[in-house]
């Protein structure tokens, strides 16, 4: 179920093939891993290698900016670099709050409220202009312009909300990922039991488990008198690093191999 209806303006749009993954197990669990890793590598840029919020957000730009150069170029999915892309978006939406929050004094609540308006001024101009939201229709530049700019947002979003939640609010990371997981499921309930609108159920899903997995991050890599585990930094974005590149590896290894069976 999708509220799409061909591209508004064709003629200016380069066709390409869809550049999203299907929405599978392995999409979801790569997604959550990645907003973990975003959580707690920008921390470990920042904090252990000593890098500063100013340095590593012009090195994660930087990289970014490269990746997002080759994504955008591409003419298909390729699972490599568009789960690449993601964990940067991931790790730069993470540094954008960050960098609000500590440089610039703004409140968590405010950032959330603030990135909210921005993500649905985004979402608007998108269908405004190409009439669909839906990700299996990810086909011309322009779309996928804007999908990536969605992205970034709702990775910032998620930052911002998960912090307000855990810190702000004085939730902590267990709870905090105890709501955000449980209103995910909400979500999903709602969309296989009850059938609602799958496009809505979709983006309402990836804006939550950005969250749910600063929360979870946080939860494992802060130390116990900060209400985590003590897992650290380092050990966790290496644990979700490991498991992210095994399941990409698994996504390109059949993705090769069903286009040499047809």
């Amino acid at each position: 179920m999708q509220f799409s209806t061909p591209p508004a303006h064709p003629s200016i749009a380069r066709n390409i093939l869809n550049k999203v993954p299907e929405v599978t197990l392995f999409f979801w669990f790569i997604k959550i891993m990645s907003t973990t890793v975003g959580e707690t590598a920008a921390d470990f840029l920042n904090a252990d290698l000593g890098l500063g919020l100013t340095g590593t957000s012009l090195v994660m730009g930087g990289l970014l900016a490269v990746a997002l150069f080759f994504q955008v170029r591409a003419k298909r999915y390729v699972p490599t670099l568009y789960w690449l892309t993601v964990v940067l978006v991931s790790v730069f939406g993470t540094l954008i709050t960050d960098n609000l929050s500590d440089h610039l004094g703004v409140p968590l609540a405010v950032s959330t409220g603030v990135f909210s308006i921005a993500l649905m001024a985004v979402f608007a101009i998108w269908y405004a202009r190409e009439r669909t939201l839906s990700i299996h229709h990810v086909d011309s530049v322009p779309r996928e312009l804007f999908y990536w700019l969605a992205i970034l947002i709702t990775f910032a979003l998620g930052t911002a909300a998960g912090d307000w939640f855990a810190e702000g609010l004085q939730l902590g990371y267990a709870y905090s990922a105890l709501i955000f997981g449980g209103v995910i499921a909400a979500v999903s309930f709602a969309r296989y039991v009850f059938k609602a609108n799958a496009v809505l159920c979709f983006w309402l899903a990836y804006i939550l488990t950005r969250p749910f997995g600063a929360s979870l991050g946080d939860l494992l890599s802060q130390p116990h008198v900060n209400g985590g585990l003590g897992l650290g930094t380092t050990g966790t974005s290496a644990l979700f690093l490991i498991a992210i590149i095994g399941m990409v590896g698994y996504l390109s290894f059949t993705q090769k191999r069903l286009g040499n069976e047809r």
